[in-house]
This record gives structure tokens, sequence and C-alpha cells, in this order.
């Protein structure tokens, strides 16, 4: 619980350095995102994709273990296999860690934060983005080898990277959020 508490406290410190700016990108990042639903083909540059994994290599983790192993799916038939929508040219990154996925609560938290940083990171080059952690027991069961994950892993999250449609923003693709009134008090 300590653990939890003092990233809570790092992330309200982080969140309001960003908020003294009104015009910060990284802030603009974090209120804007949406969970792309239009992707479309094309490819992602290698850099970016570089960047990308970067992003979630750089995350925070519990007493700096960082648990988590990228798997990076560029193969299209391996990715429609795994995430039937995939358009050609969209990349899955597998996020797993150690154990079997579920029970190492610092762990799962740790690979949250490299999975959103990752999630993050694409849209703020200009991808769009999705999460999954619907098909993490379908690639527990029967994608592990063929994915390569390291021997005593389990996939954690997905994030799926590709383009997007034109056009669609975060207004007009994002789900409602609920309003700040009814989720936060202030003491």
């Amino acid at each position: 619980m300590k653990k939890g508490m003092i990233l809570v406290l790092l992330a309200v410190v982080i969140m309001t350095s960003f908020a003294q700016d009104s015009d910060n990108s990284g802030l603009k990042a974090l209120v804007n995102h949406h969970a792309a639903r239009n992707f479309v083909s094309g490819s992602i540059a290698r850099s970016d994709l570089d960047a990308i994994i970067n992003a979630g290599i750089r995350a925070p983790s519990a007493r700096n273990q960082q648990p988590w192993y990228f798997t990076v799916v560029q193969n299209p038939d391996l990715a429609q296999k795994i995430v039937p929508q995939s358009q050609d040219g969209n990349v899955l990154i597998v996020v797993s860690s150690f154990g079997d996925g579920k029970t190492n609560g610092s762990q799962i938290f740790d690979c949250a934060l490299a999975t959103e940083n990752i999630y993050l990171a694409a849209q703020v080059l200009g991808y769009g983005s999705r999460i999954y952690t619907g098909p993490m027991d379908t690639i527990n069961s029967r994608f592990k080898a063929e994915l390569g994950l390291p021997s005593g892993h389990s996939a954690v999250a997905l994030v799926r990277v590709g383009r997007v449609q034109a056009g669609v923003d975060a207004v007009s693709a994002a789900s409602s959020r609920k309003r700040a009134n009814d989720m936060v008090n202030y003491k």
C-alpha cells in the first residue's frame, strides 16, 4: 500500500509540473489521447517504433525491477491471429512479465505503466494506439512459443500501433469520459 501511495504522489507531482504550462505538449498528450478504432494500412517507421519501445523501457517501476519484456509483432499473419482487426502495417507490442501475469500486484502495475508509456508515445508520434487485455488468455495458452516469450513469462497486455484514418481526433473518436466532479474530491 505504501508503494502505491508513493507512486500516486509521484504522479501528482509530475502532473502538477505539467499543469504549470498549459501549452505543454506532455500534458496535451495525456489529456487529448484516445484509443484508436479507425486503423488503416500503412507502415511504421523503424525509428518511430524504436522510440515507442524506448518509452516503455523508460517507464517507472517499483524498486526499479523493470519486470517487463516487449515482443514486437510485425508479422501480419500472426498479428491477425491475435487481434483479428489488425490492418497491414499495424504492430502489436506484447508486454509480458515473469510469473502467471496475475499474482504480483507491483509487477502488474509496473507493466501497466510501461504499457501506457508505449500507448502515449505512439500517439505523440502521430500514430493511433489501443491497449488490449482481452487476448491475454489466448496468447498465454496458444501463442507463447510462436511469440518467443521468455521462459516463465506471461503476457500482461498488448498495444496495437498503426496509422489511423485521416481526420479522426480525440473529440470525434474517443468514448465519453466521466466528469471530474463525479470522481474527485479535494480535502
